[in-house]
């Protein structure tokens, strides 16, 4: 249906036959070329689904909160930038590689640490010393 393979990295494709591309009208202002050419592309792909990507992506990428993504696992991308049917065909597979590359980074696992003794005095001190300038204000009723 479409241009072939979409290559996300050296060792990751995805082949043609897991993305449906739907060609729609595009939405706003753009005249007459508007109203009678479908060539805003609406590129789907099964996440949680596809036998090309590696368990361990596929969780990170559902994991993900994307408005994009929906309850089934199918990434839902719109391209509609530009005037031709190509040229959106191409934006919406180069988002749907960035997306992926975006998730092919593991995230660095948080090591938890404590504050230290001189930084817990200072807060504290800080807090005394604060105690003490709103100990030293007074009301006054103005008339």
């Amino acid at each position: 249906m479409g241009n072939g393979p979409v290559t996300i990295s050296a060792h990751l494709t995805i082949p043609d036959t897991e993305l449906v591309e739907r060609f729609v009208r595009a939405s706003g202002a753009g005249g007459q070329n508007v109203n009678k050419v479908s060539t805003a592309v609406e590129l789907r792909f099964d996440v949680a689904g596809s036998p090309s990507l590696p368990e361990p992506l596929r969780a990170r990428l559902l994991a993900r909160r994307d408005r994009r993504m929906t309850g089934e696992g199918v990434l839902v991308i719109d391209a509609q930038r530009f005037r031709t049917q190509d040229r959106n065909r191409e934006d919406a597979r180069d988002r749907l590689a960035a997306f992926i590359q975006a998730g092919l980074s593991v995230p660095k696992a948080r090591v938890a640490t404590k504050p230290t003794y001189g930084s817990k005095l200072r807060r504290l001190d800080a807090k005394k010393g604060r105690a003490q300038i709103k100990r030293g204000r007074t009301t006054r009723n103005w008339e």
